[in-house]
């Protein structure tokens, strides 16, 4: 009986610039995970600190803008990023923060940016200077991945079904991103539509069933940290898309009971199952 090792692979790097979950669901520790799970390796910028568990978000702290721009910098300097996931920043000090310094360093680098706004329990994370700020990040993302929550917010108006989900990317289109992501999770049909709007207004929908557990903590981290794990292995964006919507769709139907809330998806349902 011979030892067999695991095949070699190409090394690939994401970077996650987003804000720690103390229950691990979302947040950085689900990028981790997501680009564990895809065969990245995972890079981290930590924003803020969140007290939460699968009921609620209790406290947040944020790390100075002085301290997020030295943990770049410190990347920057020594490891390869082949893309960027961004999520929760915080406030509006570390959002220009991170936007100068991408801009500077990371021109060309693919950046999926998912405009944390809510939690899935109702915690209002951003300011409404926040959201300006995130605007401007906007423009140098090439997709961003709002929920219907999210785009309803930033349109300005409400998105009842497909018809204002396909308006509502295209107006977004206007922050400068070059494709957005309106995905229809939060929806109350029994499919979970998202649809991929790329420059020009030309559209794409990755149509699936909506998946029945209560255990969604998480979904939107995991679904932008796999979109920028396939673009960081040389995806096009959307064999992105459609791979990480494949991939939420399975921690879902094995997703974990956690706690006494909602849980999370299982980030390695591709290698273990748990009762």
């Amino acid at each position: 009986m011979t030892n067999s090792s695991p095949p070699a692979i190409p090394l690939k790097h994401a970077l996650t610039i987003a804000t720690s979950d103390s229950g691990a669901g979302a947040g950085i520790q689900a990028d981790l995970k997501t680009f564990a799970a895809h065969g990245v390796y995972g890079l981290s910028v930590l924003c803020a600190v969140t007290a939460q568990n699968t009921t609620a978000v209790t406290a947040m702290e944020c790390l100075s803008p002085a301290t997020v721009t030295a943990q770049l910098q410190a990347i920057y300097d020594d490891i390869p990023v082949e893309a960027i996931k961004i999520g929760l920043l915080g406030n509006a000090e570390n959002t220009r923060a991170v936007a100068e310094f991408l801009a500077a360093k990371y021109p060309h680098t693919p950046l999926v940016l998912d405009p944390v706004m809510v939690s899935t329990s109702g915690h209002v994370f951003l300011p409404p200077d926040a959201v300006e700020a995130l605007k401007t990040l906007m423009a140098q993302a090439m997709v961003i991945t709002p929920n219907l929550m999210e785009a309803a917010t930033l349109w300005g108006r409400p998105i009842t079904g497909e018809a204002e989900q396909l308006e509502a990317g295209r107006a977004l289109l206007a922050t400068g991103a070059k494709s957005v992501l309106v995905k229809g999770g939060h929806g109350r049909t029994p499919e979970a539509n998202d649809l991929l709007v790329e420059a020009g207004g030309e559209a794409a929908w990755f149509r699936g069933p909506r998946i029945g557990t209560p255990n969604t903590h998480g979904t939107g981290c995991s679904l932008s940290s796999a979109i920028a794990a396939n673009l960081a292995s040389g995806l096009t964006l959307r064999e992105a898309v459609s791979r990480a919507k494949e991939y939420v769709a399975g921690g879902l139907r094995h997703s974990i009971n956690l706690g006494h809330g909602p849980g999370p998806l299982n980030h390695f349902h591709r290698y273990y199952h748990f009762n």
